[in-house]
C-alpha cells in the first residue's frame, strides 16, 4: 500500500494537467472579457452611427 502511494505522489503527470487547466481557465476568462468589452464598445458605435443617420 505504501508503495503505490508513494508511485502516486512522484507521477507528475497529473500536475501537468492540473495546470494545463489552469491555463486554460485564465485564457477563457481572459477571452470572456475581451469579447464583453469588445461587444460593449462594437454597440456603442453603431448605435452612435445609427443616431448620426
Amino acid at each position: 500500500m505504501l508503495k503505490k502511494i508513494a508511485s502516486f505522489i512522484r507521477k507528475e503527470e497529473g500536475v501537468t494537467a492540473t495546470e494545463y487547466a489552469l491555463i486554460i481557465a485564465v485564457v477563457a476568462i481572459v477571452m470572456l472579457v475581451g469579447a464583453t468589452k469588445l461587444g460593449t464598445g462594437l454597440s456603442s458605435v453603431f448605435t452612435s452611427i445609427s443616431t448620426a443617420i
